[in-house]
């Protein structure tokens, strides 16, 4: 069993950017640590004939979704794509590859050389992606987006009430974060099934993994806390990203600093895959405009 690989769930509208994804695993790898790609059965074909199979190893989603019975794949399918996805990356764990996984989102892309120090101490155990959202707190109070930091406080208060915790605060992303197949088995034996739940239960009660993984791990301390900032330089908006880009930023400076670059599929539309290449020149030219009229 390995002790850290690297999973990405994805699906046909997200195809570029899973080939971004692969392509820069390719390039930054020099460990070769596994790189698993899993997407829904009917898009398998056309995942492998675009990406390929060097450094990727495909798996469907029903693969997984079918490793813990309490499942049922009909109900999942019948979830919006945001949350049923979710439950698919909260399920990997399962399938007894790893003790550990990065976790990745098909809109991420690494910028610089990786290896397993990155995510795992000395010791082996996973670095937590744990903090206070301090900065997308800051753009929303810039911009007066108030709904930002309301919508922060408010989702983790609830996960934190499902919990019985009080006490501070804590994000446990964006993705990429590291997560162990204990801390997964501890919510699932602990706390979810005493309670008679599965992980679909729970993305029904409140949509966010990564807020069950770190209260979960908050809760049941089922590996030594190790806290870490975030691992890539994430853009939530584009308004942040054009203000970034027009600061200098760029892969080369943020490379210093991160291990990759999240571009929000949210709003970056023209890496949809069937995107309309002309809609894609005037958003360039839009994007052009924009940044120049900062400029001056």
């Amino acid at each position: 069993m390995e002790d850290i690989v690297l999973y990405c769930k994805s699906y046909r509208r997200d195809l570029r950017r899973a080939a971004r994804l692969a392509e820069s695993i390719r390039r930054f790898n020099p460990q070769k640590l596994p790189f698993y790609l899993s997407c829904p059965a009917a898009d398998m074909q056309l995942f492998k004939s675009t990406i390929g199979g060097e450094g990727v190893l495909f798996l469907e989603d029903e693969e997984i979704i079918a490793v813990n019975p309490a499942l049922v794949q009909k109900a999942i399918n019948e979830m919006p794509g945001v949350v049923s996805q979710q439950i698919v990356k909260s399920e990997f764990w399962r399938l007894g590859l790893c003790e550990n996984y990065l976790c990745l989102d098909s809109d991420s892309y690494f910028i610089r050389d990786f290896g397993r120090d990155d995510f795992l101490t000395p010791a082996g155990v996973p670095y937590t992606v744990m903090n206070d959202s301090m900065e997308l707190r800051l753009f929303g109070a810039l911009h007066r987006h108030e709904k930002i930091a309301h919508n922060i406080d408010a989702d983790c208060r609830a996960v934190m009430e499902i919990f019985g915790r009080t006490g501070k605060q804590y994000e446990f992303g964006p993705l990429p974060v590291v997560w162990s197949k204990r801390v997964w088995s501890d919510l699932a034996v602990k706390f979810l099934e005493p309670r008679g739940m599965n992980f679909y239960d729970a993305m029904k009660l409140f949509p966010s993994e990564m807020r069950w993984y770190g209260e979960a791990l908050l809760m049941f301390r089922s590996i030594e806390l190790w806290p870490v900032e975030t691992l890539f330089r994430c853009y939530h908006y584009e308004q942040q990203y054009l203000e970034a880009k027009t600061a200098g930023e760029n892969d080369e400076l943020l490379s210093r600093i991160f291990l990759g670059v999240v571009v929000q599929s949210a709003w970056d539309k023209p890496m949809e895959y069937g995107y309309n290449k002309g809609m894609l020149s005037r958003l360039a030219r839009k994007f052009k405009r924009r940044v120049l009229k900062r400029l001056t």
